[in-house]
C-alpha cells in the first residue's frame, strides 16, 4: 500500500487516453509530481495512478474497453487550481501545450481566473485570489 493515499476530501480521478503520456504532460504544465504507476497486465496502459498537483492529489488512469470502460470525453467539469501566482502557473500550462479556452484576467468577481484545455481533452481552470484593499 502506498504512503501517498489520500486521507480525506475528495480526489479527482482522470480517465484519458494515454494516461503515460498525460502525466509527463501534467508534470510539465502544472509541476506535478508523480507519485506512483501501476501498470495494467500484458499492457502498456496504466491501471492505476497518482500524480500531486498544487500540493493535492490527482488520480489517473486509462480507458479499458475490453473491460467494459469504454474512451468518452471529459465533461461537465474543470479542474481548478488556485494558486497565489496565477500568471506563472498559466505561462507554464500554455507554453507545455494547453489550448486557452478562456484568457486569464481579472474577473467581475475580483479574482484572476482562465481556463485552458490539456491535449487529453481536460479544462483547467487557474484562478488566483485578489486581495481587496
Amino acid at each position: 500500500m502506498s504512503d501517498f493515499r489520500p486521507k480525506g476530501g475528495v480526489t479527482p480521478y482522470l480517465n484519458v487516453d494515454g494516461a503515460r503520456k498525460a502525466l509527463e504532460f501534467y508534470k510539465a504544465a502544472f509541476g506535478g509530481i508523480e507519485r506512483e504507476t501501476i501498470p495494467a497486465e500484458n499492457s502498456d496502459k496504466l491501471m492505476h495512478s497518482q500524480i500531486d498537483i498544487n500540493g493535492s492529489p490527482v488520480f489517473v488512469c486509462d480507458f479499458f474497453p475490453d473491460y467494459g470502460f469504454a474512451p468518452v470525453a471529459p465533461q461537465g467539469f474543470n479542474m481548478h487550481i488556485h494558486v497565489d501566482d496565477a500568471q506563472k502557473w498559466w505561462d507554464r500550462a500554455v507554453a507545455a501545450g494547453c489550448e486557452i479556452t478562456s484568457p486569464l484576467k481579472t474577473e467581475f468577481w475580483g479574482d484572476i481566473y482562465g481556463q485552458v484545455r490539456d491535449p487529453f481533452g481536460v479544462t483547467w481552470a487557474i484562478g488566483q485570489s485578489v486581495k481587496q484593499g
